[in-house]
């Protein structure tokens, strides 16, 4: 995400820009409004910064079918913004392909993927709008099995492709890589051929091709190349042994840019070496991305609580009324967002990584952790009452929030054009105890 310098007008263009007048706008929305309207904690959605991202994987990867991964962000009011722009969805359980089909996504415009797919989920991925998913991607001999005891069970026949691990390194956190052998995602190439024919063997099962995934915030189009060169290889073998891999689906892990320093994957740049791998004529490639689209769409927005000092004299602690309950990727990640201010005032410093001799600023969250921090901050100049803005929280934000503390999560606004509406309304303690039983 960007945040322009200021400009020349106070009226803002679309996406997140500060104006000549030091205000922070969504969509051209002042967000001391949406704040004022809609509280805070508050996750603030630029429905034109989504649709531009959408549009540039859309014409990148033509003609190419593009997944959206809905783990990355699942509110339904952006979900059906991506279907009606032609966007396909890659789910991982039943309750994302819910969600999909709730935003009107069709069925046979989804991939199933995951590793722990239940059999209540594979019956609900076979029978959905009546004619099933577009494909399940098995990720075990088991799940191979399990999803043809389902499609004879229901007199169906299951469109079934097979992840592999491509032992690729993403080069990302270890959190984030799930390429290389010894995890818990698919199956060794080595077991593929035999997997392959053990599918196109059950009448109840179409063998459709080969899937991976190979991890999230990859920036070197060079690792998509070694995974295709790999896939590519791969799929001739199955071919010469008359199994025709007809998709190869090269999963998501287009990086989005954190910081001010980084740019966002080169989606064109992917698309060409990917594309160089396969003959569209005879294997029809899709791709899953997620953060790269929904990530610089959204912020958090929260209101200075307190401000401290650590004792050591050098740095200070901004208490804000976000934790990690509502962004949990600096705590489980150590992901470092960029967290400014949604007023500046004149001659006043922006959040940073910090550097030189600025007073560094702990951002931290109220929930009761030592790891509750949302950030580092250097020369974040901020009051008790203070709006700020942590960037780039549109995706793996709102859906990983938790209850943790007994908080109630936040609520999730859209900006178009100046205009701001309630997509998910704020949850409340009734809503938390309500599901309990004394």
């Amino acid at each position: 995400m960007t945040v322009a310098a200021a400009s020349t007008s106070v009226e803002s263009p679309d996406g997140f820009h500060r104006g000549a007048d030091g205000i922070l706008r969504a969509d051209g929305a002042d967000l001391r409004e949406v704040a004022a309207r809609f509280g805070t904690p508050c996750y603030v959605y630029s429905r034109a910064t989504l649709e531009q991202n959408c549009a540039r994987a859309l014409d990148a990867f033509s003609p190419a079918g593009v997944f959206y991964a809905v783990k990355a962000n699942g509110n339904l009011s952006l979900l059906r913004i991506l279907a009606r722009m032609g966007a396909g969805f890659d789910v991982v359980s039943g309750g994302e392909l819910a969600r999909a089909l709730a935003a009107g996504g069709r069925a046979e415009r989804v991939v199933f993927s995951g590793v722990g797919k239940s059999r209540a989920e594979i019956e609900f991925a076979l029978t959905a709008d009546e004619t099933g998913v577009g494909c399940i991607n098995a990720e075990s001999a088991a799940e191979v099995e399990r999803i043809a005891e389902v499609a004879s069970a229901l007199g169906v026949r299951a469109k079934t492709a097979l992840r592999v691990i491509p032992d690729v390194d993403a080069g990302t956190h270890r959190h984030l890589t799930t390429g290389l052998s010894g995890g818990k995602f698919g199956v060794p190439m080595s077991a593929a051929l035999d997997l392959a024919r053990r599918i196109s063997a059950l009448e109840v099962l179409d063998f459709a091709g080969l899937s991976c995934h190979l991890g999230s915030q990859i920036r070197d189009a060079k690792v998509f190349d070694a995974a295709a060169a790999k896939m590519a290889a791969l799929a001739k073998t199955l071919e010469a042994a008359g199994m025709a891999a007809r998709q190869v689906d090269m999963g998501g892990g287009f990086a989005a840019a954190y910081g001010a320093d980084e740019s966002p994957c080169d989606f064109s740049e992917c698309a060409r070496v990917l594309f160089s791998h396969f003959d569209s004529s005879r294997t029809r490639l899709l791709v899953e991305p997620g953060r790269s689209i929904v990530a610089a769409a959204g912020i958090l927005l929260s209101r200075v609580e307190y401000v401290k000092s650590t004792g050591d004299g050098g740095s200070r602690v901004i208490v804000a009324d976000a934790g990690m309950n509502d962004l949990l990727r600096p705590a489980l990640y150590d992901a470092r967002h960029r967290i400014v201010r949604v007023v500046e005032e004149s001659g006043a410093t922006t959040g940073g990584s910090g550097s030189g001799g600025e007073m560094l600023s702990l951002v931290a969250g109220p929930v009761c952790e030592s790891a509750d921090i949302l950030g580092r901050v250097g020369g974040l100049e901020a009051r008790a009452g203070d709006l700020l803005a942590v960037l780039d929280a549109g995706a793996y934000g709102m859906v990983m929030a938790s209850n943790y503390n007994a908080r109630c999560r936040p609520c999730e606004v859209l900006s178009e054009s100046g205009e701001v509406r309630l997509i998910r309304r704020r949850e409340t303690v009734e809503d938390m105890l309500g599901l309990e039983r004394g």
